[in-house]
């Protein structure tokens, strides 16, 4: 191997890498400047499969990877926030929205005769852009911009660089026929687009390297294409399929409904185009070019779509054959799989908006079961029972354990690519966290304080210090409430509301604190109940002050 050829090696590497480098890169900058219009997306899934599509065709364009959408929607349902007929849809969907690479592919391979209209002529001037933007602007959103650009330029001239070092071996006589074989043999050819997309893990780069290997010469005939693109779609399953193990069986059947989605589409199109291409052999040896490929690429998965839609319950069903069973039947325990981690999943960190996004609703969850703490901690106070003092036990327990797994996934989310404005999010988190898990630590104390005998008596109030008791309580837990549906809302509403109560119970427990103190001068109450009562306003007053740190984090983001 002579010095040019390793040179020309390298250069193809090279071009691959920055290839790949640049649609990751752009990728990450489009989903940056989408901000809540990626979060919104989830919002918007509903039981209508045609918005399911349109919803899995719009992440999809963004993230410019039907495997990464595909992983995503493993985690949604593995976290149990999507249902197998809304990832069906979109399934369905991401396969559309796939093919979006595949004519940026096609814009920078523009003829000779346009050469003043190609984007790689510019793709230098928008790495300098961008590198402009990142260096010297001081807005977050125009340093985005000059990601993108960065990210754009890069594919450009990475297409550029593959195509310079392929031309040099595109007229070798091998590389016709081999070309020549995989057109005249649809499993050659399905089996080769299967490989190395498995290999790359993108369909996108896959087809994307064939188109350019397509514009450099007229070696790639057309049948040879059809079958490399639709082996391509099956090999972009194995991201999913691997993406599945050790999750939840209802989400291992997304990847096989997505793997048999694929295997029927290219087996019943693969079909169709080999009797159409044994009828016209000359449409099958006629070369095609980059703008062909993006053409059936795009032809053939809206086409898909539309046959294959009216039987998406029927692949769901189907995949109910491959995977069975119940998640019930699942080695996790309900209950663990329950309490922990609802809303959160590693596989959703492909996405950094929806990332956010689940782990506010992971935190609210956990609010959620502290809240509900609190009431049986409450409900000690007032009418003592053993049952319900050892379920606040155990809960906090729980609760312990769901700020560990918590804070450890909002620091994986802290180390992805986010916005400023993420990242003041998350950085709330990580302090709501803490304060929720106080307000658990208070609620167990205030279980705790009823836990105990004197004399073989259990700690009592009398009907005026009850009827004290309940009405502070209300007032914390109301609080405490609104607290939580400002941060699941990011309600400005709401936080100003939880302002409100906090200063009502801070009243309120200093009157009642006079109050008790008051019975205990008249000795009207034993001094171990009367230390009891004091103790208890203690832990609702701390309660409240932490709700109210609550409602802060949501205010300081709006500010």
């Amino acid at each position: 191997m002579s010095i040019n050829d390793v040179s020309n090696l390298f250069t193809f590497v090279g071009g691959l890498g920055m290839f790949l480098f640049g649609m990751h890169d752009m990728s990450s900058g489009i989903q940056k400047s989408t901000g809540s219009k990626m979060q919104e997306l989830l919002g918007i899934l509903t039981n209508n499969r045609l918005v399911a599509v349109l919803v899995g065709a719009a992440l999809t364009a963004i993230i410019q990877s039907s495997g990464a959408t595909t992983v995503m929607v493993i985690g949604f349902v593995n976290a149990g926030i999507m249902t197998l007929s809304q990832a069906v849809g979109i399934i369905m969907g991401a396969n559309i929205g796939t093919c979006i690479t595949a004519w940026i592919v096609s814009l920078g391979q523009v003829g000779d005769s346009f050469k003043a209209l190609s984007p790689s002529l510019y793709a230098p001037l928008m790495v300098g852009i961008g590198a402009f933007l990142i260096m010297f602007a001081k807005k977050p959103k125009k340093q985005i911009y000059g990601e993108i650009l960065i990210g754009l330029g890069l594919l450009f001239i990475g297409l550029d660089f593959m195509g310079t070092a392929a031309k040099k071996y595109m007229d070798l006589p091998i590389i016709a026929d081999a070309f020549i074989l995989f057109g005249k043999n649809p499993l050659l050819g399905i089996a080769l687009g299967t490989l190395v997309t498995a290999i790359m893990q993108s369909s996108s780069a896959s087809v994307g390297v064939l188109q350019t290997l397509a514009a450099t010469s007229g070696a790639v005939t057309t049948s040879a294409a059809v079958f490399i693109s639709l082996g391509s779609n099956i090999g972009s399953c194995l991201t999913a399929v691997l993406s599945s193990f050790g999750t939840t069986r209802n989400a291992k059947r997304v990847a096989a409904i997505h793997l048999t989605y694929n295997i029927i589409g290219a087996v019943l199109f693969g079909t169709i185009c080999y009797l159409f291409f044994s009828f016209m052999p000359e449409f099958g040896s006629h070369p095609i070019d980059s703008v062909g490929i993006s053409v059936f690429h795009t032809g053939f998965k809206v086409a898909c779509t539309i046959l294959l839609f009216p039987f998406a319950e029927r692949l769901v069903q189907f995949s109910g054959l491959i995977v069975r069973g119940s998640d019930q039947d699942d080695e996790m325990p309900v209950e663990e799989e329950q309490v922990t981690l609802r809303h959160l999943d590693k596989r959703i960190l492909r996405s950094p908006d929806f990332a956010v996004e689940n782990a506010i609703k992971e935190v609210v969850h956990m609010g959620e079961i502290v809240a509900g703490n609190l009431r049986n901690a409450c409900s000690v106070v007032m009418n003592f029972d053993q049952a319900l003092l050892d379920k606040v036990y155990a809960t906090e327990k729980t609760i312990n354990r769901m700020e560990k797994l918590i804070t450890e996934y909002l620091v994986d989310i802290n180390n992805l690519s986010l916005t400023v404005e993420q990242h003041d999010v998350i950085k709330n988190l990580f302090y709501s966290v803490s304060d929720i898990e106080r307000i658990g630590d208070h609620a167990e104390n205030i279980a705790e304080l009823m836990d105990s005998e004197n004399d073989g008596e259990r700690i009592h109030f009398s009907e005026e210090a009850c009827g004290e008791m309940a009405e502070i309580m209300g007032l914390v837990k109301d609080g405490f409430d609104c607290a939580l549906s400002a941060r699941s809302k990011v309600s400005i509403e709401d936080a100003v509301r939880v302002g409100k109560y906090e200063e009502k119970v801070d009243d309120l427990e200093e009157e009642l604190r006079e109050k008790h103190i008051d019975r205990l001068s008249k000795q009207l109450c034993k001094p171990e109940n009367g230390v009891a009562f004091l103790d208890i306003l203690s832990n609702l007053e701390r309660i409240s002050d932490h709700a109210y740190n609550l409602a802060g984090y949501v205010m300081s983001e709006h500010e």
